[in-house]
C-alpha cells in the first residue's frame, strides 16, 4: 500500500472515529505531533531573510513582478505541453 492511501485511510478513520479512539490515537502520537513553526523567532532564518531584502535593495539580486512570474510560469508550462 501506497504512503498516500494509507493517509487517506488514516484521514477517513479519524474523521469517523469516536472521541474516545481520536483521543487515545492523539495521545499515542502527542510527541511526534510538531508544534506550529514560528519563523520570525528563527534567528539564522531571519538573518538569511535580511540579508536577501539588502541585496534586493543595494541592486545587486533583481526582482521580478508577480506578472513577470506568471508570464514566465505560462511560457514554460506551454514549452513542456502543458495547460
Amino acid at each position: 500500500m501506497t504512503t498516500t492511501a494509507i493517509r487517506e485511510r488514516l484521514y477517513e478513520y479519524i474523521r469517523d472515529a469516536d472521541d474516545k479512539k481520536v483521543e487515545a490515537l492523539y495521545v499515542i502520537l502527542e510527541g511526534e505531533i510538531v508544534q506550529g513553526y514560528d519563523w520570525s523567532e528563527d534567528k539564522e532564518f531571519v538573518a538569511e531573510l535580511d540579508e536577501e531584502y539588502k541585496r534586493y535593495e543595494d541592486g545587486v539580486d533583481k526582482g521580478i513582478t508577480l506578472e513577470e512570474l506568471e508570464v514566465s510560469l505560462e511560457l514554460n508550462r506551454k514549452q513542456r505541453g502543458g495547460k
